[in-house]
């Protein structure tokens, strides 16, 4: 039997888990590297996922804790489709992603970590899904986190707002 090594995984699994929203904790710390937020907009900001399915997945959240879609303003929503629209000419340009999931998990039996509303993008390439969740269920991610950040960050710094 051969092993697969991902010593990055034991932070998430031995970490204390933070206390409330990470969608609300994130953005009030005022440390953008550290929290992966990539852009910040006037209602809405988006942030890389810390453990994603795959390199480039991008979560999109407004500032005010929100649960459900009915709760949104219209200049929320707005905002976050106009992020959504950007991250994705980003990814296209940075990464040259294939493909693309986007989606909402909302609530606890979609499998949502945290209620408060927010939109995933998670890039996708063929073959990206292999042998590797199918037989060892394990993903492989082939870009370091810190690496994905700043080729992402340097896209949204020349974007024309």
């Amino acid at each position: 039997m051969k092993s697969l090594w991902a010593p990055w995984r034991v932070s998430f699994i031995s970490s204390k888990k933070e206390e409330g929203c990470i969608f609300c904790n994130k953005p009030s710390e005022r440390d953008d590297m550290q929290n992966l937020i990539l852009e910040r907009r006037e209602m809405v900001f988006c942030m890389l996922n810390k453990f994603p399915y795959n390199s480039g997945h991008i979560l999109v959240a407004p500032y005010r804790h929100v649960c459900n879609f009915d709760e949104l303003k219209i200049e929320e929503w707005a905002d976050m489709l106009r992020l959504l629209q950007d991250s994705i000419k980003i990814l296209k340009a940075q990464m040259r992603p294939e493909g693309y999931n986007i989606g909402f998990n909302v609530g606890k039996a979609s499998g949502a970590g945290f209620d408060h509303l927010h939109l995933h993008i998670v890039p996708r390439w063929v073959g990206d899904t292999n042998f590797m969740p199918v037989l060892s269920e394990t993903k492989v991610i082939p870009e370091h986190i810190e690496a994905t950040y700043n080729s992402i960050r340097e896209g949204f710094s020349g974007l024309n707002k």
